[in-house]
């Protein structure tokens, strides 16, 4: 009783913070704000933290997969939600197509990223025991007709132009998660069914939203590349408003699936949705 009623408390504060319109229409640039003055915080943090390591546990277990655990729990919280007001299947997988979408867009401004960091770039092998006296860093002799997966397979430097595509996903994922867990606030307040399993996993996405923004810190901080964390920013950014303030706006149709909780948010399905659920705990009771 008493973890219940501290799963309701607590989902209940997120949720009308997350689904207040302020948030919504200003976390872009809170997201702006981390990415521009964030790297300044390298010169207050210290270099022997667990988190100056590459191979600490939360980049190696999350960064790498930051997608797959985003769409996993995303993907869970809107089939769960949108399924248990209208039940259906098809209004459900269209809900769950925006994250199709937007793994496609990501995936594809990586391989252009690619392409890009490939045909600009060249190979160079440091030279260990000759440095340079001007500014103590080894020589570097080129290697032409060298791929980037050949010349990191060889133990050797890459050197092109770089956009850093672990800020370009966290910050395309903090927005998609902000835009996606806005609709429970309003689902709430027009008295729709919240069971347990519906809010415990509002509260991962929450908690998961949280987490990327820490480790969007702390690459900033303790990894700092102003340039191409900047642009990389600047792309997760694009991402978001191409998707959900320009194409899913212009739906629901065949070609777009529409905005959050659209079809969703209005008192009737919401009612009914309650009902329905008062009427399956009394059969059980």
């Amino acid at each position: 009783m008493f973890l219940n009623t501290g799963l309701v408390v607590l989902t209940d504060l997120a949720a009308h913070f997350l689904g207040n319109t302020v948030f919504r229409q200003h976390f872009h640039l809170l997201l702006s704000v981390l990415l521009m003055f964030g790297p300044g915080l390298s010169f207050w943090v210290s270099q022997h933290s667990i988190f100056a390591k590459r191979t600490h546990f939360l980049y190696r277990m999350f960064l790498r997969s930051g997608w797959g655990w985003t769409c996993i729990f995303v993907g869970s919280f809107v089939f769960v939600l949108s399924f248990s007001i209208r039940r259906s299947l098809s209004l459900s997988f269209r809900h769950l197509s925006r994250l199709l979408l937007a793994g496609g867009l990501w995936l594809g401004f990586c391989k252009l990223l690619d392409l890009l960091e490939n045909a600009t770039g060249s190979c160079y092998e440091p030279l260990v025991a000759t440095s340079d006296v001007s500014n103590g860093q080894p020589l570097l002799v080129l290697h032409e007709g060298e791929s980037k997966v050949q010349c990191l397979r060889a133990g050797m430097l890459w050197r092109g132009y770089e956009v850093s595509e672990d800020v370009f996903l966290l910050c395309l994922c903090c927005l998609l998660l902000a835009e996606e867990t806005a609709v429970f606030g309003p689902y709430l307040s027009l008295g729709g069914a919240s069971d347990a399993p519906l809010r415990i996993l509002f509260l991962f996405c929450v908690v998961l939203l949280n987490l990327w923004i820490f480790l969007l810190l702390c690459l900033l901080a303790y990894f700092p590349q102003f340039p191409t964390q900047l642009l990389g920013g600047a792309l997760g950014c694009l991402s978001w408003r191409v998707l959900y303030q320009g194409w899913y706006r212009m739906g629901p149709s065949w070609y777009c699936p529409g905005r959050p909780g659209l079809g969703l948010l209005n008192p009737k399905s919401c009612l009914n949705a309650e009902k329905e659920h008062n009427n399956n705990y009394n059969n059980n009771k």
